[in-house]
């Protein structure tokens, strides 16, 4: 994190050593990235405590890894990795989400889709994306998903959500299952 921010400076600072008219690649910096230098900062200071993110390059603030570790519920002891994907056109668009992590769990899917309204590009009902949106919500929103917008009535894994309707004792054994199997 900190080497694109001072590569940000440097950027800023060396402008005036270019001829006008004139453009050298490695000298651009992307909105995004210039977005994500502060984000990832804001990010940092304010991760809820059940989150980790890692950056495998430094360099690159557009692709990171988030470990969740739900300290409460059903889905405690576990721990689920997350990868997200910052497109070029963010934030006008949102960043793409996926679980590592293979769950039993009604709002993702075995193959690691997601379904939470604020990853949504178009939503009717107006809590999809939108530009004044930040990593720090989709953290807090993937966090969230383990605790009080863990939704069965809208799910996205059918069977999981019809599971637990069916006996709620027998849904928390498979989650613990896929937690010592997948989640550790």
């Amino acid at each position: 994190m900190l080497t694109l921010a001072s590569k940000l400076k440097r950027d800023d600072g060396g402008k005036t050593g270019r001829v006008p008219g004139t453009s050298d690649s490695t000298h651009r910096v992307s909105i995004r990235d210039r977005l994500l230098t502060k984000e990832v900062a804001e990010l940092e200071a304010n991760l809820p405590s059940t989150c980790k993110a890692s950056f495998p390059d430094e360099d690159k603030l557009h692709h990171f890894q988030l470990a969740v570790s739900p300290d409460e519920g059903y889905y405690q002891s576990g721990r689920f990795q997350f990868e997200i994907d910052v497109p070029e056109a963010y934030n006008m668009v949102p960043p793409k989400v996926r679980c590592l992590t293979r769950i039993w769990h009604p709002n993702i899917t075995e193959n690691g889709e997601i379904c939470l309204s604020l990853l949504r590009e178009h939503s009717i009902d107006g809590t999809g994306w939108a530009p004044t949106r930040t990593l720090k919500d989709v953290v807090w929103g993937l966090n969230s998903l383990f605790t009080d917008l863990l939704n069965f009535d809208d799910p996205l894994n059918i069977d999981a959500a019809e599971h637990h309707l069916r006996d709620k004792e027998d849904f928390r054994n498979k989650v613990q299952d896929y937690i010592k199997h997948y989640a550790r």
